[in-house]
């Protein structure tokens, strides 16, 4: 499987680097292997209002928010 997808990235890199070929850009390529079949998803266009990849991003660190349920020590 990482054979098959190590591939597929390689040959995107290729086409991007030589300017040939229709890239994925602004898609994703789903691989299913027990069907042997592969899906092209359109992904939706960027929000600027988005709060992590917005114009203006409200979110910049990330954290933990899971909490101990008690302290034994």
């Amino acid at each position: 499987m990482a054979g098959i997808i190590g591939t597929m990235q390689a040959l995107e890199a290729v086409k991007y680097i030589t300017g040939q070929g229709e890239l994925l850009t602004g898609s994703m390529l789903v691989f299913d292997g027990l069907k042997m079949e592969w899906r092209k998803v359109k992904l939706p266009k960027r929000n600027s209002l988005c709060p992590i990849c917005g114009d203006s991003p409200a979110i910049k660190e990330l954290f933990d928010e899971e909490q101990q349920a008690c302290s034994l020590n």
